[in-house]
């Protein structure tokens, strides 16, 4: 059973930055690839971001290309998302989630993650 906790939210002007952060509880944290996902009010859920446990490859929702970034930290057992040029569209509940997956095709999809964090709120006003 992996745990993930995410911490970084809240609430950011329009243009401002946030970095959110994500900890796993797992002992081969580096064998999993880990994603974030967002809820926005009143939607489904969406794929925002990905990094891959292989080769750490990167995969991002088209709208928030150029603006947000995930890395990670093994050593640390941390998946990062900087977020800039926030838009109040990017408003909503960001989730972390870890896969066993490493194509872009499986880790934009949430079925393919076996884990998820409870979330932390980002608002960003205009």
């Amino acid at each position: 059973q992996v745990q993930l906790v995410e911490s970084g939210g809240g609430l950011v002007q329009a243009g401002g930055s946030l970095r959110l952060s994500c900890t796993a509880s797992a002992r081969t944290f580096s064998g999993y690839s880990m994603g974030w996902f967002r809820q926005a009010p009143g939607k489904e859920r969406e794929f925002v971001a990905a990094i891959s446990w292989h080769e750490g490859t990167t995969f991002y929702l088209d709208s928030v290309k150029g603006r947000f970034n995930i890395s990670r930290d093994n050593a640390k057992n941390t998946v990062y998302l900087q977020m800039n040029s926030l838009k109040p569209e990017d408003t909503a509940i960001y989730y972390c989630a870890a896969s066993f997956s490493f194509t872009e095709a499986t880790l934009s999809r949430q079925n393919s993650y076996d884990y998820w964090g409870q979330g932390t709120r980002v608002t960003v006003s205009s």
